[in-house]
């Protein structure tokens, strides 16, 4: 028989520095002060430096553990070197082919599994309401709730075949809001209409394929709690998700150490709040105090009867079943880390979510002409979206075109560009959410008015392209990962035609 202290413990999920566990978690696994841990892209310096931290964590606690990771593909991949990358929600939404989206998901999660892990903070459910919201992005599928609801139902499918417990988020929906909740508190006034009709049936559709855990959003939606955001709000919780929508599986929060919570309360009592509202897994992904006040401050509510033992005993049901569904005893070989197979569905995959949104002069013809090549580099937008692959782009284009003068620019960088490369035959330009970020799109638009022949190359939010529609040529690779990028490359070298569609529209 656990006792409460144990129980309350595995309920806890937190994050660490290092390419190994520290010493204070080996020991909360091994005294099951928590119940596992969940990796970054801090984490990680290759497959076997993984499997063996994993093996570790493992080891040292005596009962089943969840391993968790951000693995959606596309802009928020924590394993990328050495593993195999893959086009984002966007790009499989423009593909508009479900079944291939699951076995983009079915390949990451092989991979995942060969590395011990067993639970994915994927796939992404928000639908782009809004351009301007920097932190969904590309991890949308796009603006259709029909094909969100696809894409994220066969990406389900895919994790879970491979071993591993996936998560839907962020319910109920964070599309509809420009503020970053890394940053700040987030409030939703729209119709409890709009909510049903379009932002909760991804949820219904996740729900009805059996998803392992829902993962709740630090926003605050007016008609349904004007007091508490989603992560600890009853009526969201217990009331919305699983009375309502039927969910029985687990609810994890996002991160609790998100500045809309941080800057509302401190981390002992957010935690408790959430458990209050029904939730199984709160989730504290950076620091010891903080972590170390979560579990104490739980543990006290449990004991002083704020929250009944009853409650946690509902949680710890949930966890163990998920933990005994994903346990990983089939786990495949490390071999099958970024293996030829894999990288041929990826490199499918970023092809087919290619669109060619305006099309000029043959593309193949640059072979023969002067080209010069500018890349901006990724600015920083949100604290959710990482650097993605840098210069791949540019060093990829040089290795087709040997010729071709490549040039990667800061996005703040305002300094004057070589006048040459005004004088080539095509300007090739990549942009990374212009839309977003003013220096970069003034810098965009001038470099466009002032070239013969420009190929725009989108390698973010599609919205760029509506923003510079004087480009010559148009290509939207609806993200930023490996395979996207060189996939626009082999697009301009004339290897294939973009078959892809937007799923958003362009101002």
């Amino acid at each position: 028989m656990l006792s409460l202290a144990q129980r309350v413990g595995r309920m806890m999920m937190v994050g660490f520095d290092g390419l190994r566990p520290p010493p204070h978690i080996l020991d909360w696994l091994a005294s099951g002060r928590i119940g596992g841990v969940y990796l970054f892209a801090r984490n990680v310096q290759s497959p076997a430096q993984v499997q063996q931290l994993v093996a570790e964590c493992r080891d040292a606690a005596p009962f089943p553990i969840l391993v968790g990771i951000d693995q959606e593909g596309g802009i928020v991949a924590r394993l990328r070197d050495s593993f195999s990358e893959s086009p984002g929600n966007m790009a499989l939404g423009a593909a508009k082919d479900p079944q291939l989206a699951e076995e983009v998901a079915a390949m990451m999660g092989r991979e995942m599994a060969a590395l011990g892990i067993n639970w994915n903070f994927a796939p992404v459910a928000d639908i782009a309401h809004q351009r301007d919201n920097p932190s969904v992005s590309t991890r949308s599928v796009g603006r259709d709730k029909q094909l969100v609801s696809d894409v994220v139902a066969a990406q389900i499918r895919g994790f879970q075949r491979s071993g591993l417990a996936a998560t839907v988020k962020h319910f109920p929906g964070l599309g509809n809001t420009a503020i970053d909740t890394h940053v700040g508190l987030a409030r939703v006034s729209g119709s409890l209409e709009t909510l049903y009709e379009e932002d909760l049936l991804p949820f219904r559709r996740s729900i009805a394929a059996d998803v392992a855990c829902v993962m709740l959003t630090h926003v605050i939606y007016d008609e349904l709690d004007a007091d508490c955001p989603a992560t600890m709000s009853r009526r969201i919780v217990t009331n919305l998700l699983r009375d309502e929508l039927g969910f029985s599986g687990a609810v994890s929060t996002d991160c609790m150490e998100m500045k809309a919570i941080t800057d509302q309360v401190g981390p002992g009592e957010s935690a408790v709040r959430c458990v209050l509202a029904g939730v199984d897994l709160p989730l504290f992904s950076h620091t010891r105090a903080r972590q170390e006040a979560a579990y104490e401050a739980v543990l006290a509510a449990a004991q002083s009867g704020r929250i009944t033992e009853a409650r946690i005993d509902e949680s710890l049901a949930r966890i163990e079943s998920m933990k005994q569904r994903y346990s990983l005893d089939d786990a495949p070989a490390l071999d099958v880390v970024d293996c030829p197979a894999h990288r041929t569905i990826a490199k499918q995959a970023a092809r087919a979510g290619l669109v060619l949104l305006k099309a000029g002069t043959a593309l193949p013809s640059l072979r023969e002409s002067r080209v010069a090549a500018l890349e901006f580099a990724a600015g920083r937008i949100s604290d959710a979206v990482e650097a993605g692959s840098q210069r791949v782009f540019s060093d990829y284009l040089a290795r087709r075109l040997p010729k071709a003068d490549c040039t990667v620019l800061d996005p703040h960088d305002d300094s004057p560009l070589d006048e040459s490369l005004f004088e080539s035959d095509t300007l090739i330009l990549l942009t990374r959410n212009a839309h977003l970020q003013p220096a970069q799109l003034q810098r965009a638009q001038a470099i466009v008015g002032r070239s013969q022949r420009v190929i725009l190359v989108c390698a973010r939010d599609p919205y760029d392209a509506g923003m510079l529609p004087n480009a010559d040529t148009i290509i939207c690779t609806n993200g930023d990962s490996r395979p996207s990028l060189i996939a626009a490359v082999d697009a301009i070298c004339g290897d294939f035609h973009p078959s892809g569609r937007l799923t958003v529209a362009l101002p």
